[in-house]
């Protein structure tokens, strides 16, 4: 723009160019001015913006087809900017204002504007105060005095630029109230804005104040107390409290200004007791309350309104309006129905609430009834009516009266269909008239009758119905009375006029008879002259006017039988025998019989005793004409008379004349008493008496005698009849003699009586039977076959049958179960009478004259067969159990009527509905000890019949007596038919429903509950109770209007709620006018506009048509408001044209079809600076305001933000736990107070606030202190556990209490309630429920018993009713009141179990596996009926749970027999007795011990230590000791012979035998103590068997093991020869190492044993592997012995081959001078005279004096042969076996811990060598090869020893102790022994004197050992004094612990005890003594062999 032109150019080319033509467009349009050159250019002059656009040529060719081109380029027009608005060269502002400095241009394109201060470029984003608005211009926001300068505005484009300027001056003015507040009147509750408008600069700051609380200021703001921007005070809503003066202050930097205005808060006028919805009944008076709270100062108005109109109050008489607006309507009626409407004027505010009042009526009676004879149903009448007015309440039924023949009133129908206006009437009888009326019934009542129908009559007709109840029954053999009853009234059709009687001959073509009666009230006729036993069939029918009716069914009888009216014919009688006679006779004429003949009786008496006839009945036989019969039983040879009749039911005909014989002679019976006295060597005497039957004449007697079994013998005698007794003479001495008498008659010799003596010989005792054999075994009898046994020299005249039943055992009991007499040649018999199935033991017994025989020995043992059970079970009682179970008991069978495999035995029990045709159902038991059984799966309450029967594997039992019970009341299984609903009201809906048919009441229908809920909500359904079963119907009100509800409806019984009708019905109340919307919000506020939303209310209560809002000044004195109407689907409304910063109050309402519904109010401010409210106050919960589920939660709102709040959120939080829960999320706006509902009682709680407005939600406000709600009656009962019978008047009730958060409170006790039930007395009931006092005696009152203790779970309740059921029910209490009552539970009071355990429980020990028990049943008052039997529960002590067990005894007996028990062991016994209802406690546990039984094998054998000469054996104690363990027996032998050939024959003693060792030994520990032993006397390589057993009083089973003298394989070889070097006291031993075999050597050990070649015993242990020499203090060895030692290695295989002995060696210490030879011989020789004389004394003593005690225990025997008797002694001294198996004698000095036992054999006193053991042990050498011969052929040696009680771990194997103070001391014997010289010649004993090789160690009674003094033995040395006495009391050995001492103390006791008495005198008295020990104490381990060395 601004160039001069524009030239564009078009340049094209085309031949011919002529026809070239050239055109322009601009935009499409053709253009035409400004071409040039042949339109080759364009020229545009001056070209303006315009002429901008696209520019395009076209070139055509002319006249040719050739295509046209173009071609196009745009122009574009610039413009200089222009500026079109420009700022003022100079600007003054105020500050903190905001200046607006323009700057506007235009030009092409738009120019850019670029603002400068002071020549600096303006950067709005670093300065945000500076902003360039939408133009160009330039706005400062809160400007300062930085701001003043030179401000530049440049306006530039493509086409140039321009530029302006001007200058801002910024000013300050001092603060100036330019409209204070005026004086204000505002309501409370409304808005009100405080005007105050100010000028100056900087602004002012606005402060408000209410004296000299600062309100709102920039930095203050309380709640209500809003400053605007205006600087005016807005406080919504306002409080009466905010009345006052409130100041508002402006200042700024220039100065302060100030302003007052008063402001009077009126109370707001508001309805606080609106008027309610009413319904009343006609003529009754209605009051519509209208309470108004106001300010007192404001006068008010009521007005009152009806359907829109106002009401004039003075002008109506019936209506009153009282000051305070309430409105009375008195006498009511259908005009004042309408919506009424209380409205209230006052300038404190309007209000107003309206309600509607139905009024209520009867209805009107039915219209125009009318009654008319049915033309399509027989006897039925039609009615018809007209339907009425319902009385402004829907009808609920009719009621249709009939009077019948004018009788009264009665209801025919209760229950017609309201919708009904016709109904048939069926079931009329004929010949009646009927008249009927109707009324209609709402809820209001039962309104009028209509008019009476005219009276209808139905024709007569002949009865419909039979005469009921004919019965026939013959008077006599010729008449029948016949009686029956009218037929039933409704079917008689008319009046009776009488009866038709026919009757006819059954079954005979005649015709029949007729009988008339023509008396309606004749029922009885008597039908005479009839035929005698004739059958007829008679028939009854009525008759009336309309004719005869129909004849009731036939009826037979016969007339009665007569008696037969002659006799038998021909009769004939003759004796058949001596017992019997023949009857013949013949039949009567039947005519004569004159019934049926039941046959004929044949009669025999005795002359005079007509009385006692032998009479026999005889069947009438009719194919023979000769009856033919006998009597039989007749007394011999006696005479009788006899006759024959015939008899019928009704009695005998006449006899037949008595004919008189006598039965035939006969042998006489037996004689009796036959006897035998003066029994000499050839006579005796017999005696008898006479036959007690002679059966004839007695001519005599036969005596006979012989020889037994020898009858060539025979001598008899025959004898007169007088004769009784009869001397036998000439017989044999000491000869058995069979005699026999029996009586003579002609018939011949009668019954003999025989039996056997023994001449010279008294009889005797029969011995006992034997070989006694079962065959034939059966269920109950078997057969014994037997031989009989000694006869007692006479005959056998019984034989008795014993048996163990059952338990078979020798303890057990022995009854008789059998015997037969006069058999004496019977070698079998039949045993009958025996229990099936059970287990038989026999045994027999013969009896004699003189008595009866030991038994025999008992058979073997066996069982009868199996057979079905033989009783039924007993006492069986049926109880209701539950709803669909019933309780069945009964007495179990008793074992021994199991007769079967106990483990097959069962019971089946049958039961079935009484009164049901199908078949029963059946369950199969099948525990045999099981009594109850619950019956499951019946039908509630239905009657069932049961019975039960046993069964087992063979078959079943009989059953027993049937019993009947009900099962236990239910709730209904099904709901109601027919179930309607009508709604009536916007609020309430009819219901009707029928009843629950009969099948599915499960019990008595109590009534009916309604359930009602709103369709698709989660609501929770409610209930309306119909209590009765009457009602059938209900109006449920205060519904939801306009709602869809679910309904259905339950029947309930006692137990509770029935299934609800299914499926449910569906209605909606009607509709009506809607409630507010909801959810009013502002999303968008702006100073002069807003946009508000809401939701549809939530209550529609109808089809939304229509909202319409209202808004206007939220102020006092604004009456204009705005109204707008919106389409239904509207939910956003945007007001614009408002008043800035102003209060508006805005309502919505909806529409329904029934107008507008209320109104929901929302306020808004109209101002932009909106935000979030500020938190409420903290809540405060007065006390006052807690209650158990509820308290009042009150607050003080914070600011709203210049957005009001819409609603507030309350939140709890239930201590101690820290959740917080939303209670409510719309709490009012307004509300600043809320009820905190739905919580729990006695709880803590903690609550906050929140609120929210259009902008967000406020912070929760700060918590509210911890409340705690009130106490509370519980919501919950407590639980019965179970209701048991306790005695029979209480029942013992257990529960459990209900959850502790449920009982609301402390609780302080329980009730009980408990009433009997009466359902035997309301068994009517089901059909006649409408009865008021069955309802009344249905809900009998409870009777309350109150248990104030809180911690009881069990209650017995008592005084009750026996025989009686009841209802029980439990609740709890606390302070505020009582919780629910419980399900009720039911009881049978009558039956209960014992109360109390059996008294005195006494136990006695039979035998080891038996325990008698025996107890005293329990108090007859705690028994509660009868005791049928008693549980016994046993356990071994403190092995309750492993080892308990049951007996039941299903027999009240006192006692049982435990059998199989547990030897030696301890049991626990408790006894529980139980009756028909269950067990009752057990009796205290009470201890009983088994006796001793043989103990069980010792647990285990072990070996160690094994070498080539020893072992040590340890074994284990039994697992079942059965007893007390008295010790053990060890026995062990070679599995191979050992031969010695070492030993010489001249070192046998002169003993014939060759050299040999017993090969069995025995040995015997006794006592408790250590459980092994060592063994040093075995042979090298050989293999030992051996055999322990323990003892108690008896031995037990063995236990057995084998092992082999080492070395075993792989053990080392021998070490190197050892040699010893001395040191002193020391003894060094050198070897050298051997073959370590296949394991490496672990260790060494060294062997030593006295050099007179002892036995080797190991005195050191673990040597180190390493080493070759040891070092030993001699200590350890007895002084003055020589020993030899020996090495042996120790590998993991075991001991090896032991090295070669070492040199002997003497354990001799150097002595000091009076230990030298020559010392001790100077004092031995002064002694020894001493000694002498001492010895002579003692052998003098000796010889005089016997040994006479026993030993305690056996000592060794040794006898020769065979020989049983041996002597004994016991001793101090021992005898000794060296290791070369020779006799050697040992002196011995110490004292010995034990007593020794002597055997004395052939004069000599000998003892064998010491076996020191850990316990008593006992050996046994036995010889049972004669390879191995002892030192005497035959010979068997025992040992016996006492405990030593000493163990290895105590470092000793002494069975001695030795005094500390003479260990040291040698005497010269000792010294004298050590030589072996002298040895070796004690050990060569004189010729002919045998040693034996046993040895008894005995204990005294106390534990200690006895010492005594040995007697003198001549051939020995002389004794030193202290070897004679008694020794001191020795010291316990070191380190031993008191009470377990292994060492015996001597009593110094000098009586000597002898192990056995002794047959031989001894031939010489010999002392034999023992050196001491040649090792110290405390180096090995006990051992046992035969050695010299200890």
């Amino acid at each position: 723009m601004g160039t001069s032109e524009v030239t564009m150019e078009c340049v094209a080319n085309a031949r011919p160019l002529i026809k070239l033509s050239i055109s322009w467009r601009k935009n499409g349009m053709l253009v035409s001015s400004g071409l040039s050159d042949f339109n080759r250019r364009l020229t545009i002059l001056s070209p303006m913006v315009s002429d901008a656009g696209f520019y395009e040529c076209e070139a055509v060719l002319r006249s040719s087809s050739v295509p046209s081109v173009s071609a196009g380029a745009y122009l574009h027009v610039f413009e200089p900017p222009q500026f079109i608005k420009e700022p003022e060269k100079h600007i003054t502002a105020e500050m903190e204002k905001v200046v607006d400095i323009p700057c506007q241009a235009r030009g092409v394109p738009q120019p850019e504007i670029v603002w400068y201060k002071d020549a600096l470029p303006i950067d709005p984003v670093k300065t945000p105060r500076y902003r360039v608005l939408v133009g160009g211009s330039l706005q400062v926001n809160g400007l300062l005095p930085d701001d003043t300068g030179m401000f530049q505005c440049f306006a530039r484009n493509a086409a140039g630029e321009v530029q302006t300027n001007t200058y801002l001056a910024v000013t300050s003015i001092a603060p100036n109230i330019t409209a204070g507040p005026s004086d204000s009147t505002v309501i409370d509750g409304m808005s009100i804005i405080l005007h105050c408008e100010t000028s100056g600069a900087p602004r002012p700051a606005i402060t408000w104040q209410k004296g000299e609380r600062v309100l709102a200021s920039g930095s203050v703001q309380l709640p209500r107390f809003t400053l605007l921007e205006s600087g005016s005070l807005l406080i919504s809503p306002s409080h009466i409290t905010d009345a006052g003066t409130y100041t508002c202050m402006a200042s700024n930097s220039r100065g302060i200004d100030e302003a007052s205005a008063d402001l009077i808060v009126w109370a707001r006028t508001r309805i606080t007791t609106p008027p309610q919805d009413q319904s009343v009944i006609k003529g009754t008076k209605a009051i519509m309350t209208c309470g108004v709270t106001h300010d007192p100062s404001v006068i008010i108005r009521h007005v009152w309104e009806k359907d829109g109109s106002a009401i004039n109050v003075h002008s109506i008489p019936r209506m009153r309006l009282d000051a305070d607006g309430t409105l009375h309507i008195s006498q009511t009626w259908s005009g004042d129905i309408g919506t009424y409407t209380c409205r209230v004027n006052s300038v404190g505010g309007n209000d107003s609430r309206s309600a509607h009042l139905r009024v209520r009526q009867l209805p009107h009676a039915p219209e125009n009834p009318t009654a008319m004879l049915s033309k399509s149903e027989k006897r039925a009448i039609d009615l018809a009516w007209a339907k009425p007015f319902d009385g402004n309440s829907p009808l609920i039924r009719y009621i249709l009266e009939v009077s019948e023949n004018n009788a009264p009133w009665a209801i025919l129908l209760a229950n017609i269909e309201p919708e009904s206006t016709a109904v048939t009437v069926n079931g009329l009888i004929p010949a009646r008239s009927y008249q009927f009326r109707l009324c209609a019934v709402n809820d209001v009542g039962k309104g009028q009758f209509s008019k009476e129908t005219d009276r209808v009559s139905l024709p007569e007709e002949p009865p419909s119905a039979p005469p009921q109840n004919v019965i026939a029954s013959g008077r006599t053999n010729q008449s029948i009375m016949i009686q029956w009853q009218p037929p039933p009234e409704s079917h008689q059709n008319g009046i009776l006029r009488g009866y038709i009687i026919r009757y006819r001959l059954t079954g005979l073509p005649v015709d029949y008879q007729l009988k008339n009666i023509s008396s309606p009230d004749v029922t009885t006729l008597l039908l005479e002259d009839l035929i005698i036993w004739t059958n007829y069939e008679i028939e009854v029918a009525a008759y009336n006017g309309a004719g005869l009716g129909s004849f009731s069914h036939k009826v037979t009888e016969w007339t009665l039988q007569g008696v037969p009216t002659i006799a038998p014919g021909n009769v004939q009688v003759e004796a058949v025998n001596s017992t019997a006679i023949r009857f013949t006779w013949t039949a009567p004429n039947p005519q004569f019989i004159n019934g049926i003949n039941q046959g004929y009786k044949l009669l025999a008496w005795e002359p005079g005793k007509e009385e006692d006839v032998s009479m026999v009945t005889v069947r009438p036989n009719f194919q023979d004409s000769v009856h033919v019969g006998y009597v039989t039983g007749l007394k011999k040879f006696t005479e009788y008379f006899t006759s024959v009749l015939c008899f019928t039911t009704p009695g005998d005909g006449p006899r037949s004349p008595p004919w008189a014989l006598k039965t035939h002679e006969d042998t006489p019976a037996a004689v009796g008493h036959l006897s035998f006295t003066e029994i000499l060597d050839t006579s005796l005497k017999v005696s008898w008496s006479e036959p007690g039957e002679k059966n004839g004449v007695l001519t005599g007697y036969r005596i006979s005698w012989e020889e037994f079994n020898r009858t060539n013998t025979r001598v008899t005698h025959y004898l007169p009849n007088v004769t009784l007794e009869y001397r036998v003479t000439g017989l044999t001495a000491l000869t058995t003699y069979t005699i026999e008498v029996a009586g003579m008659t002609s018939k011949g010799q009668g019954q003999m009586s025989s039996s056997t003596i023994s001449s010279g010989v008294p009889p005797e005792l029969p011995g006992h039977p034997t070989n006694i054999a079962i065959t034939n075994i059966g269920p109950r009898s078997v057969n014994l076959q037997f031989k009989p046994g000694y006869d007692g020299k006479t005959s056998i005249s019984r034989w008795l049958v014993e048996a163990q039943v059952g338990v078979v055992g020798e303890n057990e009991e022995w009854v008789l179960v059998h015997q037969v007499s006069n058999e004496p040649e019977a070698r079998s018999l039949e045993v009958p009478g025996l229990n099936p199935y059970t287990f038989y033991r026999f045994r027999m017994r013969q009896v004699n004259i003189v008595g009866s025989s030991p038994p025999s020995q008992p058979s073997r043992k066996i069982q009868t067969l199996p057979a079905p059970p033989d009783m039924a079970p007993a006492n069986v009682t049926l109880r209701t159990a539950s709803e669909t179970s019933l309780w069945l008991r009964w007495m179990p069978l008793p074992e021994w009527e199991y007769n079967g495999n106990a483990e097959q035995v069962g019971y089946s029990i049958q039961y079935y509905r009484v009164g049901s045709q199908g078949r029963g159902l059946t369950h199969i038991i099948t525990d045999r000890l099981e009594r109850e059984f619950t019956i499951e799966d019946l039908e509630e309450w239905t009657e069932y019949e049961v019975r039960v029967q046993a069964v087992n594997g063979i078959g079943t039992g009989p059953w027993s007596q049937p019993v009947r019970g009900r099962t236990r009341e239910s709730v209904p299984s099904c709901g109601p038919t027919n179930v309607s609903a009508f709604a009536t009201t916007s609020s309430s809906i009819l219901v009707r429903w029928s009843e629950v048919p009969e099948p599915d009441w499960n019990g008595l229908i109590l009534g009916y509950k309604v359930m009602y809920k709103e369709k698709d909500s989660d609501s929770v359904v409610r209930f309306w109770m119909v209590e009765g079963n009457a009602s059938h119907s209900v109006q449920l009100t205060g519904l939801g209007k306009y709602v869809l509800y679910e309904i259905q409806v339950l029947a309930f019984t006692r137990i509770g709620d029935g299934r609800p009708s299914s499926p449910p019905i569906l209605e909606r109340t009607l509709d009506d006018v809607p409630g507010p919307p909801v959810g009013i919000l502002f999303p968008e506020v702006r100073t002069t506009s807003v946009r508000l939303i809401w939701q549809s209310p939530a209550q529609p209560n109808g089809i939304i048509l229509a909202y319409q809002i209202t808004y206007h000044l939220n102020s006092t004195n604004s009456n204009a408001a705005t109204v707008d109407v919106l389409n239904p689907s509207t939910r956003q409304y945007t007001v614009t044209s408002l008043k800035p910063e102003s209060v508006y109050v805005f309502r919505i309402t909806a529409q329904t079809r029934k107008g507008w519904g209320d109104a929901a109010e929302a306020l808004v401010v109209t101002t932009e600076k909106r935000a979030r409210p500020q938190p409420t106050s903290r809540p405060i919960v007065p006390q006052k305001d807690v209650q158990a589920r509820q308290v009042l939660l009150s607050w003080e709102p914070g600011s709203d933000g210049l957005s009001p709040v819409r609603y507030y959120t309350v939140q709890q939080k239930e201590l101690p736990q820290n959740n917080w829960t939303v209670h409510s999320a719309s709490v009012n706006h307004e509300a600043t107070s809320y009820i905190v509902s739905g919580l729990k009682p006695f709880t803590s709680y903690q609550f906050r606030v929140k609120a929210t407005n259009d902008i967000g939600d406020s912070e929760y406000s700060e918590e509210s202190e911890a409340i705690t709600t009130l106490q509370d009656a519980p919501d919950e009962a407590p639980t019965i556990l179970s209701v048991t019978p306790h005695t029979t008047t209480s029942v013992l009730i257990r529960w459990q209490p209900p959850p502790e958060e449920k009982i609301n409170g402390i609780l302080l006790g329980f009730r009980i309630r408990y009433r009997e039930l009466l359902y035997d007395r309301l068994r009517n009931y089901i059909h006649t429920l409408n009865s008021l006092s069955s309802w009344a005696e249905l809900n009998a009152p409870y009777t309350i018993r109150n248990l104030s203790d809180p911690t009881l779970s069990q209650y017995e309740l008592d005084k009750l009713s026996k025989h009686k059921r009841y209802e029980i029910r439990m609740s709890v209490y606390n302070a505020v009141g009582e919780g629910p009552g419980s399900p009720p539970q039911e009881v049978f009071v009558g039956e209960a179990v014992p109360t109390a355990p059996p008294q005195n429980v006494a136990i006695q020990s039979a035998t080891a596996t038996q325990l008698d028990v025996t107890w005293d049943p329990p108090p007859v008052n705690a028994q509660n009926g009868d005791i049928q039997g008693y549980k016994i529960y046993f356990w071994e002590f403190q092995r309750k749970n492993a080892t308990e067990r049951l007996r039941t005894l299903f027999m009240p007996e006192r006692g049982v027999k435990l059998k199989n028990l547990t030897g030696y062991t301890t049991y626990m016994i408790s006894v529980a007795p139980f009756n028909a209802a269950g067990d009752g406690p057990r009796s205290p546990p009470t201890r009983g011990r088994t006796q001793q039984a043989a103990p069980s094998a010792p647990s285990f054998i072990h070996f160690s230590e094994l070498t080539t000469t020893s072992v040590n054996v340890s074994w284990g104690e039994p697992t079942f000791p059965n007893g007390i363990i008295e010790g053990y027996r060890l026995v062990y032998e070679p599995l191979t012979p050992v031969d010695d050939p070492s030993v010489a024959c001249a070192d046998c003693l002169h003993s014939p035998s060759p050299p040999g060792v017993s090969k069995t030994v025995t040995v015997d520990v006794k006592g408790g103590g250590p459980l092994w032993l060592k063994l040093r006397d075995l042979a090298d390589g050989i293999t030992y068997n051996f055999r322990i057993r323990a003892k108690t009083f008896i031995y037990g089973p063995e236990v057995e093991a084998n092992i082999t003298t080492g070395p075993g394989e792989g053990a080392p070889g021998p070490p190197g020869e050892p040699f010893i070097t001395r040191y002193g006291s020391g003894l060094t031993i050198h070897w050298t190492g051997g073959d370590p075999g296949r394991a490496p050597i672990t260790r060494y050990v060294i062997e030593a044993r006295p050099s007179d070649e002892g036995l080797w015993d190991i005195i050191i242990k673990d040597i180190p592997k390493d080493a070759t020499s040891h070092t030993f203090n001699m200590d350890v060895l007895k002084q003055g012995v020589s020993y030899d030692f020996r090495v042996i290695a120790v590998n993991d295989y075991g001991y090896g081959s032991p090295s070669m002995p070492s040199p002997s060696i003497s354990a001799q210490k150097v002595a000091p001078f009076y230990e030298e030879w020559w010392f001790l011989v100077v004092v031995a020789l002064v002694g020894l005279i001493f000694i002498l004389l001492l010895v002579f004394i003692l052998i003098i003593r000796g010889q005089s004096k016997k040994y006479a005690k026993k030993s305690e225990s056996v000592c060794l025997y040794v006898c020769p042969g065979n020989n049983s008797n041996c002597n004994a002694l016991t001793h101090g001294d021992m005898v000794s076996l060296d290791e070369g198996r020779f006799p050697a004698l040992e002196l011995n000095n110490r004292r010995l811990s034990v007593k020794n036992s002597f055997c004395r054999k052939n004069g000599v006193y000998t003892r064998s060598p010491p076996r020191p053991s850990p316990g008593s042990l006992h050996y046994s050498d036995e010889d049972v090869s004669t390879k191995y011969n002892d030192l005497i052929p035959a010979e068997s040696t025992n040992l016996t020893e006492k405990p030593s009680e000493i163990s290895d771990s105590q470092g000793s194997d002494n069975e001695y102790e030795v005094d500390p103070n003479r260990q040291k001391t040698h005497s010269f014997v000792n010294h004298y022994i050590s030589d072996p010289t002298y040895y070796n010649s004690w050990r060569r004993q004189q010729k002919g004197i045998s040693r034996a090789q046993a040895y008894s160690f005995t204990e005294s009674e106390s534990g200690e050992p006895e010492h005594h003094a040995p007697p003198p033995l001549p051939p020995l040395p002389p004794l030193p004094p202290q070897l004679s006495s008694p020794s001191p009391q020795p010291q316990q050995a070191q380190g031993q612990p008191q009470g377990q001492g292994n060492l015996f103390r001597p009593k110094g006791s000098r009586t000597p005890t002898p192990s056995q008495q002794c047959s031989n005198p001894p031939s010489q008295h010999s002392t034999l003594y023992r050196p001491p020990s040649s090792l110290a104490p405390g180096s090995r381990a006990p051992i046992a062999g035969f050695s010299s060395f200890v």
